[in-house]
């Protein structure tokens, strides 16, 4: 019989959660709820997934495997995930044996970037300026429309520069450019998006529980390399105005979907003062892992209060703090007798080392990340880029 989804009971400690993805956050996930004395489960198909050396049990099967999705729903009260990748199926059928936060209805919706975009631009949410293209005719005139220097995402998957590309940056693109762009990205449905002058890149992360509860978290700010997040700082340097209207636009979209767990909301601020929604993640975020040290309640924490229908935590920041990101290349240039020197970053004083016991470092692979706080975000920032190059 399907699990009945207006039961909002209060899941307390001590009971089981079971966790659609054992990666990074899954990992941090797992133990924050474990501070909290629940027992933890996930699904993954790494068996030397990083979650699991922090957990009770660990489901080895595929993102598409619904009877395994199943059968982590049947022994967990509640059930919630790290990744978007999951197929609608499996969340699903965990759905039927328990409570599933998010759910598959707002996931069906995320996990595509059409639907995604078209869904904000129904919700009336201010959006830079984009082409769905499905066809390499649509294509190529999606390039046109947007003015030629653009970036190009594959509709379904991808994240951290995975499945994009970017066309126009060094001269309008020729029509050779245009279609190996297509063929790059496995002539499949795409999102052609306008490049925009920025001014920064921020993220709001809003947490609603079943209850309906709903708590803002100030905007973090954010620096890419390469479509990667290179460091987060927390609070983002942003005028008081546009921290109100960031928070403004996350709480609306949380609202709208009747949010059950955290909504990452990426935006662009732009030099002409526009704030502008770029995408969404329904699940704790990287850049906001300087929520550990910066707030009072971090996102892994209040992820598993969402989930688990208890009172949110306080989302107030008592002391600026930054992460950077430790990729697969930090071990790779390392001396290979000793590793990266963590002893050396641990010698600035507000700095830690975070680890997520990954084992094969790989070129972009995020492997751990340095945090540290200090007076202002932007010292904070500068500390942490001081002790990963200390590395």
């Amino acid at each position: 019989m399907p699990h009945d989804k207006t039961d909002a009971a209060v899941i307390l400690p001590g009971a089981t959660i079971g966790i659609l993805g054992g990666g990074q956050l899954g990992r941090m996930m797992a133990m924050a709820a474990r501070s909290l004395g629940y027992r933890i489960q996930v699904l993954d198909p790494d068996p030397s997934c990083p979650a699991r050396f922090v957990v009770d049990a660990c489901f080895e099967a595929a993102w598409n495997d619904a009877r395994a999705a199943a059968d982590l729903a049947r022994g967990s009260d509640v059930v919630t995930l790290e990744i978007e990748q999951i197929a609608i199926a499996s969340l699903e059928a965990a759905a039927k044996y328990a409570p599933v936060r998010p759910g598959a209805a707002m996931l069906h919706i995320i996990q595509d970037r059409i639907r995604q975009k078209e869904w904000l631009a129904a919700q009336g949410l201010p959006l830079g300026d984009w082409r769905a293209a499905r066809t390499v005719e649509e294509f190529r005139a999606a390039v046109l429309a947007v003015g030629g220097r653009c970036f190009i995402k594959s509709a379904q998957g991808g994240y951290d520069g995975r499945s994009q590309a970017k066309l126009g940056f060094t001269g309008e693109p020729t029509p050779a450019e245009i279609d190996e762009a297509w063929r790059s990205l496995g002539e499949r449905p795409v999102v052609v998006e306008q490049a925009l002058d920025l001014e920064k890149e921020i993220s709001v992360m809003v947490a609603r529980s079943p209850r309906g509860e709903v708590k803002v978290y100030p905007p973090a700010e954010n620096h890419h390399e390469r479509q990667i997040l290179v460091w987060s700082a927390i609070p983002a340097g942003v005028p008081p105005q546009m921290v109100d209207q960031a928070q403004a636009m996350a709480r609306t979209i949380a609202e709208a979907f009747v949010l059950e767990g955290l909504l990452a909301v990426e935006m662009f601020m732009t030099r002409d003062g526009r704030l502008l929604v770029n995408e969404l993640a329904p699940r704790p975020h990287n850049s906001y892992h300087a929520s550990e040290r910066a707030c009072t309640t971090s996102q892994f924490e209040q992820a598993i209060r969402a989930a688990c229908n208890l009172p949110l935590g306080a989302v107030d920041v008592i002391q600026p703090a930054a992460i950077v990101n430790l990729l697969g290349d930090v071990w790779l240039e390392a001396d290979p007798a000793t590793g990266p020197r963590f002893d050396r970053a641990l010698a600035f004083g507000g700095v830690r080392v975070h680890l997520y016991e990954k084992h094969v470092p790989r070129p972009g692979r995020k492997m751990g990340h340095l945090s540290a706080t200090a007076s202002t975000a932007r010292e904070a920032v500068e500390l942490v880029q001081r002790a990963r190059a200390a590395l």
